[in-house]
């Protein structure tokens, strides 16, 4: 899966996802600073799901309608382990019949929901 970790997303996840075989590139790597209407771009453009943190990027996809990536990620709690959040996506993606593509998730403890990014 091609993915893009927002600067908030830990870079032990990022390093776990990656060791598990995905395609995620990390903003505190390469743009630290990156506003989140760059990151947007950056994802629809490279065709990347966004990991977040951040609960902005609700509102800048339905409310300013901008750049929308083929999905987002919204984590919904405070990380226990910088590791936490790679196994939380490890196990959805795990999910039969669950997708990321094309919808705006949120992932709380015990609990995803999902909603359409059209």
């Amino acid at each position: 899966m091609r993915l893009l970790a927002d600067e908030n997303f830990p870079l032990r996840s990022v390093h776990r996802l990656r060791e598990a075989g995905h395609d995620v590139e990390a903003i505190i790597e390469d743009s630290p600073g990156a506003k989140d209407w760059e990151v947007l771009a950056r994802a629809a453009n490279e065709h990347r799901i966004v990991l977040t943190f951040d609960r902005d990027y609700g509102e800048l996809i339905y409310r300013w309608r901008l750049s929308v990536p083929p999905g987002v990620v919204y984590f919904r709690f405070a990380p226990a382990t910088p590791e936490e959040p790679a196994e939380h996506l490890l196990k959805l993606v795990a999910i039969t019949g669950l997708s990321l593509e094309g919808k705006f998730t949120v992932v709380e403890r015990g609990r995803v929901r999902q909603r359409p990014l059209s």
